[in-house]
């Protein structure tokens, strides 16, 4: 029984040997480390390359209390001596990696592998470790790791910034939509990307109508349909695309009486002069223009008789005369009153005095040509402007206003009213050299007029047969 024992052990040992000996002339030969470790898990030899790959001798290797301890990076021994237990209890071969820490500092990465070494009977006698540095590779993993971390860190920004770029964009549509003026956003191509229900209703469109990534000359062409001049808007369109700049403001009127404006502005990418695209901004001024008109008549019309007021009178007199100036023609003015218009007011009331004041003003208005212009100056003072006049077409002017106004019958209370008016002649720059002269000169006419009889006419300068004549004078003629 002893000497079975004996002969099993000295097998045993054989066997230890010989996997030595082969192990020391394999591991002379590689670069990787080789180690021997027996059933009792002893270090028994380990490959010189250990002096290399983590500047520890064997003979410190062999002599150390745990080579795990000495070799193995402290986070990675548990691991360690977990695996080789396993090799040690199951006898089958098992892989993992470790992280050496080399004597000088540093970590290294090594894939090992446990091989059991078994004698005849499959009995356990040593274990056999072979590993490989593999730095080289787990750096090359970490860094695409890291690429994949990062790439995951950008892809979660992206999304991130996505859902903001959405919202903005939906907080964006739901303030263009809540303004009045009509929105448009083309891309480079010229084709709609965006437009807010302002612009839908606008022109008509649908508000479920698809016009997105529709041409601009097609979406403008049905917005011409709507135009008076229609002609006129697509050369101005074609102006400013061919121009690659922004528009100011720009205006049209539709057939319905609408009045539009638009403009745009040239999108640019941020940090660059790169054209990503332009917005066009419709804005309806109807309701604007016609305040302003209404305000520009205030401001130049007679409340009453709807003709020019001072204001313009003067105006159109200091353009009259430069123009007069410019071109060395002459410039006629007429001014004239209603003899008897206070009698009516105090007989009858002012509305009765307003009633004249009216029908005379269109009264007059129709015998006054088209390039002239009538005013009223209040109470009952009116003037004519004439320009590029001549004397005879002057005097002419006057005995038709003489006999217009002398030919209108009033009736209030039963009572018939004739009235009749006092004209003065006056010319730039015959007559005087300036506004003011050429004024003054008329009103000296008209009261030169009134203090003859009334009821005619007379022209600036000294009283003549030739100069100044009643109404009754001129039908005679």
């Amino acid at each position: 029984m002893l000497d079975s024992r004996t002969a099993d052990l000295i097998a045993r040992l054989e066997a230890l040997l010989r996997s030595e000996r082969e192990m020391r002339l394999v591991a002379n030969t590689v670069h990787g480390l080789e180690a021997l470790f027996s059933a009792d898990r002893r270090l028994l030899w380990i490959s010189p390359s250990v002096v290399d790959i983590a500047g520890f001798t064997p003979e410190e290797c062999v002599e150390a209390e745990d080579p795990v301890a000495l070799l193995v990076h402290q986070t990675d021994r548990a691991y360690c001596h977990q695996q080789a237990a396993q090799a040690f209890q199951e006898s089958e071969p098992t892989s993992f990696e470790v992280r050496l820490e080399h004597r000088g500092g540093g970590v290294i990465w090594v894939a090992c592998h446990w091989t059991p070494v078994v004698d005849g009977r499959g009995s356990l006698t040593a274990v056999r470790l072979s590993g490989e540095p593999i730095q080289s590779r787990k750096e090359a993993e970490l860094r695409l790791l890291e690429s994949v971390a990062e790439m995951r860190r950008a892809r979660s920004l992206s999304e991130h910034y996505l859902l903001r770029t959405k919202d903005e964009r939906q907080r964006l549509a739901a303030v263009l939509d809540a303004i009045r003026p009509g929105i448009v956003l083309m891309d480079t191509e010229q084709r709609v990307l965006y437009l807010n229900q302002a612009f839908l209703q606008m022109w008509g469109f649908e508000s479920q109508e698809n016009l997105f990534g529709m041409r601009d000359v097609v979406l403008f062409g049905r917005c011409e349909e709507q135009m008076a001049g229609a002609s006129s808007y697509r050369a101005h369109v074609n102006e400013v695309l061919d121009g690659g700049h922004g528009s100011a403001a720009y205006e049209f009127r539709l057939k319905d009486g609408r009045v539009i404006t638009d403009s745009s502005v040239v999108v640019t990418r941020e940090g660059s002069e790169i054209t990503i695209g332009r917005v066009w901004i419709f804005e309806d001024v109807t309701v604007a223009r016609r305040s302003a008109e209404i305000l520009q008549q205030q401001a130049e019309r007679d409340a009453l008789t709807g003709l020019y007021n001072r204001r313009r009178f003067d105006e159109e007199l200091d353009r009259e005369i430069a123009e007069s100036q410019r071109r060395s023609r002459q410039t006629g003015l007429l001014v004239f009153d209603l003899d008897g218009f206070k009698p009516v007011n105090d007989n009858f009331g002012h509305q009765a005095g307003d009633r004249v004041l009216v029908t005379l003003a269109e009264t007059i208005g129709r015998v006054v040509r088209r390039h002239e212009m009538l005013f009223r100056f209040g109470g009952d003072e009116f003037a004519i402007l004439v320009p590029d006049s001549e004397d005879s077409h002057l005097q002419e002017l006057a005995r038709r206003v003489v006999d217009s106004v002398g030919e209108a019958v009033f009736h209030f209370n039963g009572q018939e009213v004739r009235l009749t008016t006092s004209v003065g002649l006056a010319c730039y720059p015959t007559d005087a050299g300036d506004v003011r002269g050429l004024v003054a000169a008329a009103d000296a006419a008209m009261y030169r007029a009134k203090s003859s009889g009334k009821n005619r006419w007379a022209m600036a300068g000294q009283p003549s047969a030739k100069r100044e004549r009643s109404a009754a004078d001129d039908r005679i003629d």
